[in-house]
């Protein structure tokens, strides 16, 4: 109702030092605009006035105005915001230029919203995720992607981020993922993204298969008629020219989220370095879903985030597709060595 309270708002102070280079800050004021997200549709569904609105509460005190709302044309509810550095305001509070840090624009969507316009279209998208590992068919990421191409375009990738929770990470890295093989690369921030799919059960299941047989196979006598791909071969396939780095927020408690901390067992060597990603686990014991779920936890006065820099077997196998370049731009793993996919560890 009040909006952020443990936040101090956008001062001429940020000129001499930016708290939009601060990763812990930058955090929260993402978590933040994504409640907006949620408080516009909550806004809609209660048929809130712009004089008694909530949304507003949450992107006004970082000097951000609204500039579209993303609406599902199925049921005409808010699932995203995208919202723009409000520099009249900002002049307004003697902060003359942008910090250094933050982003000219920000692309925020909601998660699921249990209610009774929204629920049908929300578990229709969370279902097709959990069949298909996918959300390209469904009408909020053509709207999604258009919209953060848009921006992109408009102020250059570098100055865009977009950020998401629960079925809005999921789209989020899916559009972000879509844009980033356009060549633009938008910062990411995804809050307790979906990591549990049939699609990811069968693709397990498949690789303990393999696994299997290449035992079997190596027990076998060995023949000249008998080739396969090497490892090495295969890690030169799937190199890129381009680095794209997520921030992903995980609670281990949320069975929704908890695999992409599962690290890469696929080939080793180079593939471990293939998707590298900022990783912030939160452990408070044993929780309840619905807490370890929330959004709220994440612009918490006590969060202790443990940073892991490693290389995620979902993440690897989610992005997979952007790292694959033609025959002609193979180097060699001699090449590779150190080029690509190097993060820096936030403190």
């Amino acid at each position: 109702v009040v909006g952020p309270r443990n936040l101090s708002s956008p001062n001429w102070r940020d000129l001499i030092s930016s708290s939009w280079k601060d990763g812990n800050y930058r955090r929260t004021v993402m978590a933040c605009f994504i409640q907006a997200a949620y408080l516009l549709e909550y806004d809609r569904q209660e048929n809130r006035t712009k004089e008694n609105a909530l949304a507003p509460k949450w992107w006004l005190p970082f000097k951000f105005k609204l500039v579209k709302t993303l609406i599902d044309e199925r049921d005409g509810s808010i699932f995203g915001a995208m919202l723009e550095w409000d520099r009249s305001a900002a002049v307004a509070d003697l902060i003359l230029v942008r910090p250094n840090g933050a982003p000219r624009a920000v692309l925020a969507l909601r998660g699921t919203i249990l209610k009774s316009s929204t629920i049908k279209r929300d578990l229709q998208d969370d279902l097709r995720f959990l069949a298909w590992e996918t959300l390209k068919g469904s009408v909020r990421f053509k709207i999604a992607f258009e919209a953060l191409k848009s921006i992109a375009i408009k102020y250059g990738s570098a100055n865009v981020c977009i950020a998401g929770h629960s079925l809005g990470a999921g789209f989020a890295l899916q559009v972000g993922k879509a844009l980033a093989k356009e060549g633009m690369y938008a910062e990411a921030h995804l809050f307790n993204p979906p990591s549990v799919s049939l699609a990811t059960s069968l693709k397990n299941i498949g690789e303990k298969a393999a696994f299997a047989w290449k035992r079997v196979r190596a027990m076998l006598p060995s023949g000249g008629e008998i080739q396969g791909i090497t490892d090495d071969q295969s890690d030169v396939t799937n190199v890129s020219l381009k680095k794209w780095v997520l921030h992903l927020y995980i609670n281990n408690s949320d069975y929704v989220c908890c695999y992409y901390t599962d690290p890469s067992k696929i080939g080793g060597g180079n593939n471990a370095n293939l998707a590298a990603a900022k990783l912030f686990v939160l452990s408070r014991g044993n929780q309840k879903f619905l807490e370890a779920h929330k959004l709220d936890q994440w612009w918490a006065d006590d969060l202790e985030l443990q940073t892991v820099i490693n290389s995620s077997k979902l993440i690897t196998q989610q992005l997979k597709s952007l790292y694959q370049l033609p025959t002609s731009h193979l180097v060699s793993p001699g090449q590779m060595t150190g080029r690509f996919f190097t993060a820096d560890v936030e403190h």
